[in-house]
């Protein structure tokens, strides 16, 4: 229990700093969505880091269905907490939408209208969860940098992808229930969470073959 709360802890904290970081950046940027962009991957990187360093020894900090199934799918976690795992980090970043719209004034859960469709975001989405499940994978026997180099590819990965890299299915969930500058419409997220578990499944499925052959 105490793990499954960590998980809804912190992927609701991290949705209030994606969905709050948007709101302010787009108020303050004057129209400037370059500026606004910026601030948006600033602060979700940042918050990234302190969230994995604080929940990591209670639950993981997998605060990603994507991320609790790989894990699972690894071994390295067992698949009966999956469904709780996954259950939090929804409950939890719905929770996060609407705590940042609290603070900001708006109402606690709207439908977003912006449309986030077409074969470059979804391709954008598998290959941001891709690299997102390399990095982890790559970098996780070495635990103490896990935080930095999670936190420092999405940063980038708000840059380098055309959907600004969601990259997890319960973040996308929630970001369908904010009609602000981090949201996507309702449509667009079920092909979202399809690209990005089949990303994850690559990435993780790429590793375990890795690691076949490094074995021999």
């Amino acid at each position: 229990m105490r793990a499954i709360v960590s998980e809804g802890i912190g992927t609701g904290l991290l949705v209030v700093a994606v969905v709050g970081s948007g709101i302010m950046g787009e108020r303050l940027s004057g129209g400037n969505m370059a500026l606004a962009l910026l601030a948006n991957s600033i602060a979700t990187g940042a918050v990234l880091v302190t969230l994995i360093f604080t929940f990591a020894p209670i639950s993981g900090a997998h605060f990603n269905p994507a991320v609790s199934l790989a894990a699972a799918f690894e071994g390295g976690f067992p698949w009966r907490r999956v469904p709780g795992y996954i259950a939090a980090q929804v409950a939890g970043a719905i929770g996060g939408v609407a705590a940042a719209h609290l603070m900001f004034s708006h109402p606690l859960l709207v439908l977003s209208h912006h449309a986030r469709i077409g074969f470059a975001q979804l391709f954008s989405e598998f290959l941001a969860t891709f690299g997102l499940l390399v990095v982890i994978h790559g970098t996780g026997k070495r635990a103490a940098v896990v935080p930095l180099t999670v936190a420092a590819y999405i940063t980038a990965a708000y840059w380098f992808t055309s959907s600004t890299s969601f990259a997890n299915p319960a973040v996308t969930i929630a970001r369908g229930l904010t009609d602000t500058f981090s949201g996507i419409e309702p449509g667009g997220i079920p092909g979202f969470i399809a690209a990005q578990l089949a990303g994850a499944a690559a990435a993780t499925l790429l590793f375990r073959w890795m690691n076949i052959e490094e074995s021999k």
